[in-house]
């Protein structure tokens, strides 16, 4: 009888389940994703289209942007010769700038952060308001305090003197970035290193460099993206051809060239891909150095 039981229960039990799953709701498909879907291709494509008509300019030998058709049927790569022979050298120059200003960054913000996020010393909180202060004040202010600076201690059209102003610039937010991150490497990792013999230098160098390299990264690639792009700086320490980066180069490239748009075009489209190139490359490192210090 027992087993009689037990099957009649069985029965019931699957009865009612299916009953249940009968009365349960089906999702409903709601269509309501299909105008945001075509909202945000309409905004994708307002962002992408000057992207893309500097590049179908660039293509074409047309004498100016207003006049070049939708599409480079006939395409014809003059206007990059004729960038590459003439501003060359400009891109080398934004190159070593922008380089050396990852490298200073990075020396001086490293160590900074992580002497911000594992020592409590007083004053930390003052510091650190101080530094956000900092992202607020005007590039051109900077420039123009950094101007008489430079001039007396000679530094004006010099590569140090830009690498020197970028990191100025630069190393604030990344303190601020890197110190987010830092803080959530659990203390006793460095107490083992210590416990174990090692300095903090050495627990530094071994255990938080490695494990701070998408922060690190995150870091250097912001760094670099702005001393690419510097205008301001470039424009107000320099007067010479000889390290004018590729921002500046443009800028005056269209005051003697503004007749033919096909090199300035070809010009931006070369100064555009290192840009692009490095955020495909470190996509995942900027995604997980950016969000790392969020969760603790």
């Amino acid at each position: 009888m027992s087993v009689g039981l037990a099957n009649q229960t069985v029965t019931v039990t699957r009865a009612i389940t299916t009953k249940r799953s009968a009365r349960a709701p089906r999702p409903r498909r709601t269509a309501g994703g299909l105008p945001f879907t075509i909202l945000g291709i309409v905004f994708l494509a307002i962002m992408v289209f000057p992207v893309y008509w500097m590049v179908n300019t660039s293509l074409q030998a047309t004498s100016g942007a207003a006049t070049a058709t939708w599409f480079p049927w006939n395409p014809t790569f003059a206007g990059y010769r004729t960038a590459f022979a003439q501003q060359g050298q400009n891109f080398v120059s934004s190159m070593i700038i922008g380089l050396g200003t990852v490298v200073l960054t990075l020396a001086i913000a490293t160590p900074a952060a992580y002497g911000l996020a594992r020592f409590r010393m007083r004053g930390t909180k003052v510091f650190l308001l101080v530094l956000l202060i900092t992202q607020m004040i005007p590039g051109i202010v900077i420039a123009n305090a950094l101007y008489t600076l430079f001039n007396n201690v000679g530094l004006l059209n010099s590569y140090v003197g830009l690498i020197l102003a970028d990191s100025a610039v630069q190393v604030p937010f990344a303190i601020l970035l890197m110190r987010a991150f830092m803080e959530s490497i659990p203390p006793s990792l460095v107490e083992a290193a210590l416990v174990d013999g090692a300095n903090d230098l050495r627990a530094f160098i071994s255990i938080v460099l490695p494990i701070s390299r998408n922060a690190i990264v995150t870091a250097a690639l912001f760094t670099f993206l702005g001393a690419w792009g510097d205008f301001l700086i470039a424009l107000t320490l320099t007067s010479t051809d000889a390290v004018r980066p590729i921002t500046l180069g443009i800028y005056n490239y269209i005051g003697s060239n503004v007749t033919d748009w096909g090199p300035v075009m070809a010009t931006s489209v070369l100064a555009s891909l290192p840009a692009a190139v490095l955020l495909i490359v470190a996509q995942r490192y900027i995604s997980a150095g950016a969000l790392g210090g969020a969760v603790k």
